[in-house]
């Protein structure tokens, strides 16, 4: 056999380019509140609770409740992404990565929703006439610091389900809890879980489901983690209007030849929105221990 074999070997090279493991598209986008707006800050107004006058004479005046109103500002924010694909790198390569790029910006974006939405749960929100006023999730809209130091349990879970019930929150409203797979593994592990319980939570676990206790589950590992407790998670249970995302300029994507970049190909991505928490006694903050 010839010893100058080896120099025709030959090295094979994939046709297709592989995205690595990442979330592809928003998990919490459809589980808030989504409105198109325009301007640099949008407003939202509300109106408050208030009670019934009892009739005590005939002929009487007519009563005049007084209303109260309040007002939550969203402040948009731009998001860009764009890279280029040159010429000449085409020509070095078997496949052209621009649709490759194409779908990293759109998941870069969905992911960066989703950061938004999570981050308006726990952020002060903007309040009064106009939005100079900070309103911050109170304590009493958090589960209870004593017992912080578990992961997820079904007692955390009774307790948001109380919370938004003594709330009077309308149950025709859906709920949600996002947690990351840790909390999901708590669960099964939780051992007070009963036998139809453990075999709902398997089944939220394999994706068979998605609900248990009237919440509809949401997995993401986007989701902080305490800056006081390092080891804790901070996930939320939450209903569909708890969470205003304004949408200023929704995603938007433009494949172009850039002629002041040796005529190279950009990917570009933009979008512009925000995102408030409408209400405190819509979100529910569970630390869970990780």
């Amino acid at each position: 056999m010839s010893t100058q074999i080896t120099d025709a070997f030959v090295e094979q090279y994939s046709s297709n380019v592989t995205m690595l493991a990442q979330q592809m598209g928003s998990r919490l986008r459809s589980s808030v509140d989504v409105e198109n707006v325009r301007g640099k800050n949008a407003f939202f107004d509300q109106i408050g609770v208030t009670a019934a006058v009892a009739r005590t004479t005939r002929h009487g005046d007519t009563p005049r409740v007084n209303t109260p109103h309040s007002r939550r500002r969203v402040s948009l924010a731009d998001f860009e992404w764009a890279d280029l694909v040159d010429d000449l790198d085409k020509v070095r390569m078997l496949v052209d990565p621009t649709s490759s790029y194409a779908k990293a910006a759109a998941a870069a974006m969905n992911r960066s929703i989703d950061d938004i939405v999570i981050a308006a749960m726990n952020a002060d929100a903007a309040t009064g006439v106009a939005g100079g006023t900070t309103t911050a999730l109170p304590s009493t809209s958090k589960f209870a610091t004593a017992q912080q130091a578990d992961g997820l349990t079904l007692a955390k879970l009774l307790a948001a389900k109380h919370f938004f019930d003594a709330g009077d929150v309308d149950p025709s409203i859906k709920r949600y809890i996002v947690c990351g797979a840790k909390q999901i593994q708590d669960l099964l592990n939780t051992t007070e879980i009963k036998n139809s319980d453990f075999n709902t939570v398997k089944a939220l676990a394999q994706g068979d489901i998605n609900s248990f206790l009237g919440f509809e589950f949401i997995m993401s590992n986007r989701l902080a983690f305490d800056g006081t407790h390092a080891d804790d998670r901070l996930c939320f249970a939450y209903t569909q209007d708890a969470v205003k995302l304004a949408i200023g300029a929704d995603v938007k994507a433009k494949i172009s030849e850039r002629d002041d970049k040796s005529y190279a190909t950009q990917v570009y991505y933009s979008m512009a929105l925000g995102a408030t928490r409408m209400e405190e006694s819509k979100v529910f903050q569970i630390p869970c221990d990780e």
